[in-house]
């Protein structure tokens, strides 16, 4: 049985209305868990953590906007992080959250970081997937070369076949199901009967700038040392090289790597290697928070 959430709703600063999926937890103290989709993604693709966790943790998986139910934007040049991260701000404001655990993937890991280190006082611990301070040039080109481009389906069978054209060199041992629960996440159903991304295609405007312009990351990343920190990479992965992954390791005492073999960017998270991880993850929060 699916678990159960309730759609929650905030205001951006520049007035858009956005949603997150709001699972529940056990109420016993524990933080809640702010989880973050990556760039062309939506609060669907955490159907799998929240599966596992809600119910002793209370899950909050967030609609960037221009995203699943949230508002598009009327300028698509705010479709960049720092915009995103005032709106997580937000969040937290309208949610009163003294505390918090932020997951994120790929973009979500680098907002992950940039809300961490702004309310580092409220942050009890970081989950990152397959992201780091430094994006490698490649995955950011392979990214551009698909991002913002519509296309359309008359079956889910046909959106999966077409995805897995696209993108089995990131995930080469996924069957035919395996593709039908990707497509499920990525896109809807539209008022005329036709499967398409669920996402504003002008996201990919500001995309085609640097990523990282103007971002200090390394700066945001060193200013969650001492806070439970855990970072997965896809073996193959073309966005987070093991190179930026071992500077990760060397200036962050607490961090813990995880590598999931046979797979690009990015993880679903799903993985065994990587459930095992954030639990382990998990019971650091909560040691430490015991020790508070």
């Amino acid at each position: 049985m699916a678990t159960v959430w309730t759609d929650g709703y905030w205001w951006s600063n520049d007035g858009l209305r956005l949603h997150y999926r709001d699972y529940p937890g056990d109420d016993a103290g524990k933080p809640p868990i702010i989880c973050i989709p990556g760039l062309t993604r939506n609060a669907r693709d955490w159907e799998g953590v929240a599966e596992r966790l809600a119910g002793d943790w209370r899950v909050i998986a967030v609609d960037l906007r221009g995203r699943g139910e949230s508002a598009y934007a009327k300028d698509p040049m705010t479709y960049v992080p720092l915009t995103y991260l005032q709106d997580l701000e937000a969040l937290v404001r309208e949610l009163a959250l003294d505390r918090f655990v932020l997951f994120g993937t790929s973009l979500g890991g680098l907002l992950s970081m940039l809300l961490g280190a702004a309310e580092r006082d409220r942050v009890a611990g970081v989950l990152v997937n397959d992201i780091g301070p430094e994006l490698d040039d490649s995955g950011v080109a392979r990214i551009r070369s698909y991002v913002g481009r519509p296309s359309t389906w008359p079956t889910w069978v046909h959106a999966a076949r077409d995805l897995a054209e696209v993108q089995r060199p990131c995930y080469p041992d996924w069957q035919l199901d395996d593709w039908l629960v990707f497509a499920k996440r990525v896109a809807r159903l539209n008022s005329s009967g036709r499967i398409v991304f669920d996402y504003d295609m002008r996201i990919a405007e500001p995309f085609k700038l640097p990523v990282t312009a103007g971002l200090d990351l390394w700066s945001a990343f060193a200013a969650l040392k001492g806070v439970p920190f855990t970072v997965v990479r896809g073996e193959t992965s073309d966005i987070l090289s093991p190179a930026t992954l071992e500077r990760m390791e060397a200036e962050h005492p607490d961090l813990e790597a995880v590598t999931v073999p046979r797979i690009g960017h990015a993880p679903t998270l799903d993985e065994p290697e990587v459930q095992a991880a954030v639990g382990r993850l998990l019971s650091r929060v909560e040691e430490r928070l015991a020790l508070a």
